[in-house]
C-alpha cells in the first residue's frame, strides 16, 4: 500500500495552505510562480490558488507572476498544453479577482536555439557541453526576476521542486534555507528567495492530489496524467539557476534535445498516435547523428572557434569546433523543409512554427557578416522551400555576390591564397565601409591573420612530425582535450 503522508494525514493539506496564506500575507514581496505545465509545478500553483482564493478579496493585493519558460524548440504537444493552461489561468484569475499575472519568458534572439546552431555553428548539445540551458532556459527567466526585483526591492519564487527529486537537490535546497523561515535564498540572485510548498511530496502524493483536486482555473488534470502516460516521461522544470534539474533522461523539453541518447517522450507520443510528429524525432536524431566521433569530420570545421587548431594529446586528431557553413545551410534547409512536412500532417490549429521569421533574419546577418555568406543563402532557400520571401533588409552597394565569390576563388587559387582568408579581409572592409572612425579595423585584420588558414593535411603532416620528434626525445607543447568552446 502507498503511504501517502502529506495528503492522507488529517489537517496536513490545511496547515500547508495556512502556511501559503501566513508567507503571502507577511510583507510586500511579490510571487513568481514558475509553470512548466508538469505535474510538480501544476500541484504547486493549485496549492498557491486554493490557498489565497480563500483570503476576502481586499486582502488579495500582492501580485502573484506565473510564468513559464518558451525555449522556441518546446515539444508541439506539450508547448499547446501550456499555452492552453495559460490562457485559462488567465481568464479564471479575471473572473474570480485573483491577483494572478501570466507571463511567457523566452530567449532574445541572439541567443535562440537555431541562431546559435545554424547561425554561429554551435555544434549539437551534449553533457559535455550543454550550451543550451543557460541561454534558453536560465536566462530569460533571471531576467523577467532581475525585473521585478528592480521594481519591488525583493521577490519571492514559488517552485515545484522536491527534494524526493535526487538527493542533490534535496542537499542544494536544505544548503541555502533561512533559519527560522520556509523560505530560502536564491542560489545565485540576489535580493529573490524561493519558497517549496511540495518539497516534501512524494510523486504518489503529487499525482494522488491532482487526482482527487479540481483544477481551479478550469483544466482537467486526467489530461495531464494522460500526457506523461503517452509521453511515459517527466516534466522539464523551469530551470532558474545551475542547481535547477534540467531535463534529465526522462523529460517534457525540448525536442530538438541531443543530450539523451533517445528521446523517449517523443517516441511514445508517436506511438501512441501522434504520428505527425515523425519528421521531428527525425530531425532530432540527424542532429544527434553528428555527435559520432567518427564523423565530427563531415560535419565540422577542424578549427575551433578561435581560428586555432588543436589537437586531441598524443594524436594528430583535431578537437573539432563549430559545424561547417556548408552544413549549416543544409541543416537550415531541411529544417524549413521539416516545418512544411509537419504543416501538411498536423492536427488543424496545432502546426508548430519551428523556426521564426526573426530567427531567419539573424541567422543571414550572422552568415553575411561573419562566415563570408556572399551567396546570401537564407533568402533563398526560403524562398525555395517556404515558397515566399519575407521583407529582407536591403544591403547597401558594396555587398559581395555569389559572382565575386566564384570570381576570387579563381584569383586566390592562381595565386595559391587562401580564399577564406581574403574573404574575411574584404568583409572586414565592407562593415567599415563609411565609418568616419576605423581604429577597430587594425585590430580585426590582425585578428584575421591569426586564424590558422592552411588546410587539415597540411597541419596534420606537421604534427606527426612534431609527435616523432617528441618520440625521439625532443620536448613538444602538450595540447589539452577540451570540448567546443563558445
Amino acid at each position: 500500500m502507498i503511504k501517502l503522508n502529506i495528503i492522507a494525514e488529517p489537517g496536513r493539506l490545511a496547515r500547508l495552505h495556512d502556511d501559503i496564506r501566513e508567507i503571502y500575507l507577511s510583507d510586500a514581496r511579490p510571487w513568481v510562480v514558475g509553470y512548466s505545465g508538469g505535474k510538480d509545478s501544476t500541484t504547486a500553483l493549485q496549492l498557491i490558488w486554493t490557498a489565497i482564493a480563500a483570503l476576502e478579496p481586499e486582502k488579495r493585493t500582492k501580485p502573484i507572476y506565473v510564468i513559464s519558460s518558451d525555449t522556441l524548440v518546446e515539444t508541439p504537444v506539450v508547448s499547446r498544453y501550456i499555452d492552453v493552461s495559460l490562457e485559462r489561468i488567465a481568464a479564471a484569475a479575471a473572473e474570480q479577482g485573483m491577483p494572478i499575472i501570466t507571463h511567457k519568458v523566452m530567449p532574445e534572439v541572439d541567443r535562440s536555439f537555431w541562431v546559435n546552431m545554424i547561425g554561429r555553428g554551435y555544434p549539437a548539445p551534449s553533457r559535455r557541453f550543454r550550451w543550451c540551458t543557460e541561454r534558453l532556459k536560465i536566462e530569460p527567466a533571471n531576467d523577467f526576476i532581475k525585473s521585478r526585483v528592480a521594481e519591488f526591492g525583493e521577490v519571492v519564487m514559488v517552485l515545484g521542486v522536491r527534494s524526493a527529486e535526487s538527493s542533490t537537490r534535496a542537499q542544494v535546497m536544505s544548503l541555502h534555507k533561512i533559519d527560522g523561515s520556509k523560505l530560502s535564498r536564491h542560489s545565485s540572485l540576489l535580493n529573490a528567495f524561493v519558497y517549496a510548498p511540495i518539497a516534501d511530496f512524494s510523486t504518489d502524493e503529487v499525482w494522488t492530489f491532482l487526482l482527487q483536486n479540481q483544477s481551479p482555473w478550469g483544466s482537467d488534470n486526467r489530461d495531464l496524467v494522460a500526457m506523461y502516460r503517452n509521453a511515459q516521461s517527466g516534466e522539464c522544470p523551469l530551470v532558474v539557476d545551475t542547481t535547477t534539474p534540467s531535463c534529465g533522461s526522462s523529460r517534457f523539453g525540448c525536442w530538438v534535445c541531443t543530450v539523451v541518447e533517445r528521446d523517449k517522450a517523443m517516441e511514445a507520443m508517436i506511438d501512441s498516435g501522434e504520428e505527425w510528429l515523425t519528421p521531428l524525432l527525425e530531425y532530432r536524431d540527424m542532429l544527434s547523428g553528428t555527435q559520432d566521433p567518427l564523423k565530427k569530420h563531415e560535419f565540422r570545421d577542424f578549427r575551433r572557434k578561435t581560428g586555432q587548431v588543436t589537437f586531441i594529446k598524443d594524436t594528430d586528431r583535431p578537437i573539432h569546433g563549430p559545424y561547417t557553413l556548408d552544413f549549416c545551410r543544409t541543416l537550415l534547409r531541411k529544417l524549413l523543409e521539416t516545418q512544411v512536412e509537419v504543416a501538411k500532417e498536423a492536427p488543424v490549429g496545432e502546426a508548430p512554427i519551428l523556426i521564426h521569421e526573426a530567427e531567419l533574419h539573424e541567422i543571414r546577418r550572422l552568415w553575411r557578416t561573419e562566415r563570408g555568406d556572399w551567396p546570401d543563402t537564407v533568402p533563398r532557400l526560403v524562398r525555395e522551400v517556404l515558397g515566399r520571401d519575407l521583407d529582407w533588409v536591403a544591403e547597401d552597394s558594396v555587398a559581395f555576390t555569389a559572382d565575386d565569390g566564384e570570381l576570387l576563388e579563381a584569383i586566390c587559387g592562381e595565386h595559391d591564397v587562401p580564399t577564406e582568408l581574403v574573404i574575411k579581409l574584404l568583409d572586414i572592409e565592407r562593415a567599415s565601409h563609411g565609418l568616419k572612425r576605423r581604429h577597430a579595423v587594425h585590430t580585426r585584420i590582425e585578428d584575421a591573420f591569426r586564424v590558422e588558414w592552411r588546410d587539415l593535411d597540411t597541419l596534420v603532416a606537421e604534427r606527426r612530425d612534431a609527435l616523432s620528434a617528441s618520440a625521439d626525445g625532443t620536448v613538444m607543447p602538450i595540447d589539452s582535450e577540451l570540448p567546443f568552446e563558445d
